[in-house]
């Protein structure tokens, strides 16, 4: 049977999307999930996504999202933003939205220009150490501040850091961040389940703008984030129980419509 996909990307972070209101496709063939994503025998993606719908009225649709791996995973925000994108080219929306996730209810807004601002979860545990900062924004994320991001070999050390003995119990994605001035950082992360970088990591750059705002590298509540596929800003608000109205915003785009056996 042909699958009916249509490819969307948010900064290069990229994604298989499937409308499965119908519930038409099998959530459970991990290895259909993989080799839809694989860039070489498939599709190519760094994850799969589909938008389903809730049999109550209380959300527009519902994320289920899958890692390249083929196993689902924790929240990917730039996974949910092209989904709002998606939604509003099925006509499921119009220029805002409320979604289920893995970690609970998101809202979003995506203007005419396809920039989508989309509502992450509030953040209240923040582990800070010397050398890197724990928390989580839908997905676990360890970030470290540094120099020479550039030449960073990401694979290498985020795996390194993603498999170590502190991580043993299900693993973490890994930031390496750069500051480059005021409130605007560089960001290269290696995402669990694809075990590689990825151009952009929507929760990632999530965790690296509350993690700068914790060590005090910014003043006010908005950081600009830049990918190695694009730009990013992050805007939250600190409060006494940690960070609340935290909004990742950023462009998301449809890349083509196929059909696949």
């Amino acid at each position: 049977m042909a699958i009916t996909f249509y490819k969307y990307q948010g900064t290069g972070n990229d994604f298989v999307m499937i409308d499965n209101r119908d519930l038409i496709f099998s959530k459970n063939d991990t290895k259909l999930i993989h080799r839809l994503c694989d860039r070489k025998f498939g599709i190519g993606a760094d994850g799969l996504i589909l938008l389903e719908k809730l049999e109550d009225d209380s959300t527009d649709f519902t994320m289920v999202y899958y890692n390249s791996d083929g196993n689902p995973s924790s929240m990917c925000g730039n996974g949910g933003r092209c989904l709002v994108a998606f939604a509003k080219f099925l006509g499921v929306i119009e220029s805002e939205a409320k979604f289920m996730a893995v970690d609970g209810l998101h809202e979003a807004r995506i203007d005419e220009n396809d920039i989508v601002s989309l509502k992450m979860i509030d953040v209240s545990k923040i582990d800070v150490f010397e050398d890197h900062v724990f928390l989580d924004t839908g997905s676990p994320h360890h970030v470290s501040f540094g120099k020479g991001l550039q030449n960073k070999d990401i694979k290498r050390d985020g795996a390194a850091i993603r498999y170590s003995e502190i991580y043993s119990n299900g693993g973490t994605n890994v930031n390496f961040v750069e500051h480059l001035q005021d409130e605007e950082f560089a960001v290269r992360t290696y995402e669990r389940g694809v075990e590689d970088e990825t151009l952009s990591c929507g929760t990632g750059v999530t965790a690296v703008a509350i993690s700068a705002k914790e060590k005090g590298l910014v003043e006010g509540n908005s950081v600009k984030l830049k990918t190695m596929g694009g730009s990013l800003e992050v805007k939250f608000e600190k409060t006494p129980s940690g960070y609340e109205h935290v909004w990742l915003i950023g462009p998301a785009q449809q890349v083509f419509k196929g059909a696949i056996q």
